[in-house]
């Protein structure tokens, strides 16, 4: 199966999780496997219960809970009425409420050896229903989201899925397109960074080669470039929502609210490829801790992706999605935003050298204070980390404001 190609740690981490004797155990084990849109979860867990099916003698069952697809998310009522009929519950003897049913379902499952897979969850709440009572059994859930209640109240084990090793990508590809690649490397790598690693873009990508012979890979790679032509070619085949790598990502943004979806559509609009919570409040023209909680959100959605010391990223398909639901936005006005921004860097910037260099303040233009907060630099370590941090940002942010006037 293509799309865990280079999991190698991530099914060891599963293979851990495994690990006991069903029957020593003392509780039933859940891993949370958790990703954005198209990075392989489903591909990763069902090549892992295929291993390790024969751990599992009373069977293997598997549940698309709907959570992040076009139609509406599967019930917990009726995920349950498949789960009872598969292990030979006959529809006649369902009970009509959802905590009925769950406790037929533990009881069922009761003296059972079986693994549970819970695909494409939408919350907690959907996949709470369905876990079985007993330690016999052992529940993969896979969602989008981090699902965090299953680890607080339940002890699932989380694992969070990034995108594929660059190495791992271009195997990937290989496996998919064959010959060309041996004879494109070159061409091939620059495809893969183009799909930012992401299995699903990569399969598209695949499948758009393989249809047009003609086209070498370094052409291909080329159409890629421009990001309003790389997500219409990424689009899959027009026939199936599944392989259009803006319509998976358009079910994630259902799942957000008006606040977060504003926020990240702005992100799209960031010159630079990482961002603080005041470059977040500054775009967005919100106070720091409003924009700190919102990108906690975004990042337990899997829509941008923890840095570390407080900064937040998005891989370029997720950029160029953002912003080209931000330039279409009509309830937000690009160019505002930006120079939401630009004040934000130009006023921080302006108090880091005053603080550092305070006498030759006179030397520079005064900056009038931007509109949302900035953080206190009058610490001239902190002032100076800060300009360092944020070097390469500023950069890209002037050569922007001098590309786009």
């Amino acid at each position: 199966m293509a799309g865990f190609t280079g999991r190698h740690r991530e099914l060891a981490a599963l293979d851990d999780l495994a690990g006991g004797e069903p029957g020593r155990r003392t509780a039933v084990v859940i891993s949370s496997v958790s990703g954005t849109a198209g990075v392989g979860k489903t591909a990763l867990v069902v090549h892992w219960a295929h291993r390790w099916r024969g751990r599992f003698p009373d069977g293997q069952l598997y549940v698309d809970l709907r959570g992040y697809d076009p139609a509406a998310p599967l019930t917990a009522h009726d995920a349950l009425a498949t789960l009872l009929e598969a292990v030979g519950v006959s529809s006649a003897e369902l009970s009509a409420g959802v905590e009925e049913r769950a406790a037929r379902w533990r009881s069922e499952t009761a003296d059972r050896r079986l693994l549970i897979v819970l695909d494409n969850a939408a919350s907690v709440e959907q996949v709470r229903p369905l876990l079985p009572g007993t330690a016999s059994c052992l529940v993969l859930a896979t969602s989008r989201d981090s699902l965090a209640g299953l680890v607080v109240r339940h002890g699932a084990r989380r694992l969070d899925l990034d995108l594929l090793p660059a190495a791992d990508a271009y195997e990937l590809l290989r496996l998919l397109i064959g010959v060309r690649v041996d004879a494109e490397p070159e061409a091939a790598r620059l495809l893969v960074e183009r799909c930012a690693r992401l299995p699903l873009a990569l399969r598209v990508a695949a499948e758009l080669a393989a249809a047009r012979p003609g086209t070498s890979l370094a052409g291909l790679a080329s159409e890629l470039a421009d990001e309003q032509r790389r997500m219409h070619l990424l689009g899959g085949d027009g026939g199936d929502p599944r392989t259009d790598v803006s319509a998976v990502f358009s079910w994630s943004m259902r799942h957000l609210t008006p606040v977060a979806a504003r926020l990240f559509r702005l992100f799209g609009l960031h010159p630079h490829t990482d961002f603080e919570a005041y470059a977040a409040a500054a775009l967005a023209g919100t106070d720091v801790s409003a924009a700190r909680s919102t990108l906690e959100l975004l990042a337990r959605k899997h829509l941008v992706q923890p840095l570390g010391d407080g900064r937040y990223g998005m891989h370029d398909l997720l950029r160029a999605y953002a912003r080209s639901l931000a330039t279409d936005a009509a309830e937000d006005d690009p160019r505002a935003a930006l120079g939401r921004l630009f004040d934000h860097y130009l006023a921080t910037a302006a108090d880091a050298m005053d603080t550092l260099h305070p006498a030759e303040a006179f030397r520079r233009p005064r900056i009038a204070p931007p509109g949302t907060a900035t953080p206190d630099l009058s610490d001239p370590g902190v002032a100076r980390a800060w300009l360092d941090v944020e070097l390469d940002c500023l950069t890209a942010v002037a050569r922007h404001a001098a590309e786009h006037g």
